[in-house]
């Protein structure tokens, strides 16, 4: 049996049933926020951090964080899926809802799919129409407070509906594309769509990640 195998079958401890279908297949309740990432944490002067739009649009922008917080600001409380099994549900997110976003910038985009990248060459790739919803947001705050360097501050996609790995921290870059190409996890064989009710969470040969991860690493 396979690892997306084992996970799917593994037994998951009962929920309040007003809350049981808020829950994805597979996935674990908790109230810890755990802190999953790869590379270093990394440093920022924020009088050079920069945030660039480019690839297939009609004209490629750079922003500072200064024009980040002049947008407008909105705070989304949605539930979150990680695809190491934890799910936390009720956060509330404060940031520059997507479709604010393009709106203020005034690109027009000519590809269906995005690459986010964010630092240490971190990737994840969406489509489009992922992140043209109500809900997704660059956020930089959480529960009312800044962000945590390990969480992803200054700046971090949310895109609640999907496995957490999509919502890429240390967000650096917003590149528009016109195919549907794979971005670092999905490079190493993670699902190319990542929706947690359908438990998209491996594609080919399953990673061998332990069931119980989320639970060895720290969190806040």
């Amino acid at each position: 049996m396979n690892k997306a195998d084992r996970i799917k079958q593994m037994k998951v401890p009962a929920v309040d049933p007003a809350l049981a279908k808020r829950l994805p297949p597979g996935q674990v309740l908790t109230e810890r926020f755990p802190i999953l990432h790869e590379g270093e944490v990394p440093e920022y002067d924020m009088k050079t951090w920069t945030l660039r739009v480019f690839g297939e649009v009609d004209r490629e922008v750079t922003l500072s964080y200064e024009d980040i917080l002049a947008m407008p600001q909105k705070t989304v409380t949605r539930d979150i899926h990680c695809v190491t099994r934890w799910s936390r549900f009720d956060n509330a997110f404060t940031g520059v809802g997507f479709r604010d976003f393009m709106q203020a910038i005034g690109v027009e985009p000519r590809g269906s799919y995005v690459m986010l990248h964010g630092d240490h060459d971190y990737t994840a790739n969406l489509a489009l129409s992922d992140l043209d919803r109500d809900d997704v947001l660059l956020a930089h705050s959480f529960e009312g407070e800044r962000l945590t360097s390990k969480h992803g501050w200054p700046l971090r996609m949310v895109v609640p509906h999907l496995y957490f790995w999509k919502s890429v921290k240390w967000l650096r870059g917003i590149e528009f594309i016109t195919e549907n190409k794979p971005g670092f996890w999905e490079q190493n064989g993670f699902h190319i769509n990542g929706d947690p009710f359908l438990e998209e969470r491996f594609s080919g040969e399953a990673l061998p990640i332990p069931e119980d991860e989320w639970e060895r690493k720290e969190f806040d």
